[in-house]
């Protein structure tokens, strides 16, 4: 694994950046509603830019916006410096959600060398799925995302866990074929959005504190929010947000808490 110093990662946050203005641009030109979310949300309201040791950066849209994100990529995107990734457009890409990565540069995340597509610096763009209000009905929802999830998953977890027995486990799982769960997922979309339902997540990534779920009127609810200098998106009501995720989202985590992805192979442009 590769450690990295002040001076790669702050070349890495800045490359982030750029692909933070460029969703911002296709999103203006288009009028496509999308927030800065996550820990980029929390370094927006609690440092002014990026978390300091952060190393991703993190969009959501509902998903009707993020039907129209993907399409406007094929027409708006600057292809001389950006590529967009999903399972839709990418052979081999085994995540629930999109990817905007950075032309000639390189991001390997540590057992993810072997996944069969070109793997730049990135920025997350998540879609956004209703689930059910009542607590029950979600939380047996949250259980089926966990199991396609880790279906997906099974390609890095036969090697990345480090339970021999879940290695095992995932194993078996890869041998399901992708095209079948992603046929699955598509399913679990479509259903999920028949109705607007007052809570939403991101079907293919997990939710905190037991909740399964955000409050969909965070993501409609924007403001002019100030990230390293410039305007993004954010969520309005960021309190509510960031405490309901974070915490108390004010006091920094312990040093030993404050984890970076492990990265096996970097390229700066």
């Amino acid at each position: 694994m590769i450690e990295l110093d002040d001076a790669t990662l702050r070349q890495v946050q800045l490359i982030q950046l750029e692909m933070l203005q460029e969703v911002d641009r296709i999103c203006k030109k288009c009028s496509i509603h999308y927030n800065i979310i996550a820990g980029t949300l929390l370094g927006a309201i609690r440092h002014g830019g990026y978390i300091p040791w952060d190393d991703d950066a993190d969009i959501a849209m509902l998903r009707d916006e993020y039907e129209r994100f993907r399409k406007a990529c094929k027409t708006e995107l600057d292809t001389t410096r950006f590529y967009f990734q999903d399972h839709r457009n990418t052979k081999g890409y085994r995540w629930g959600y999109g990817k905007l990565r950075r032309k000639n540069t390189l991001f390997l995340r540590e057992y993810q060398e072997h996944m069969p597509y070109r793997q730049g610096i990135f920025i997350d763009i998540f879609p956004l799925d209703g689930v059910p209000d009542n607590y029950f009905l979600r939380s047996i929802k949250n259980f089926e995302c966990f199991c396609v999830r880790k279906m997906l998953w099974s390609r890095v977890g036969k090697i990345a866990d480090k339970s021999f027995w879940k290695r095992q486990w995932y194993k078996l799982l890869d041998k399901i074929p992708e095209e079948k769960i992603f046929y699955y997922y598509h399913i679990m979309i479509h259903h999920a959005n028949l109705n607007k339902t007052r809570m939403v997540r991101i079907l293919m990534f997990p939710t905190p504190n037991n909740e399964y779920g955000y409050y969909r009127n965070w993501y409609e609810n924007s403001v002019d929010t100030e990230f390293e200098g410039k305007i993004f998106q954010g969520i309005r009501d960021y309190d509510s947000y960031l405490s309901f995720k974070f915490g108390d989202y004010m006091e920094l985590p312990p040093i030993e808490g404050r984890k970076v992805h492990p990265v096996s192979k970097i390229k700066i442009l």
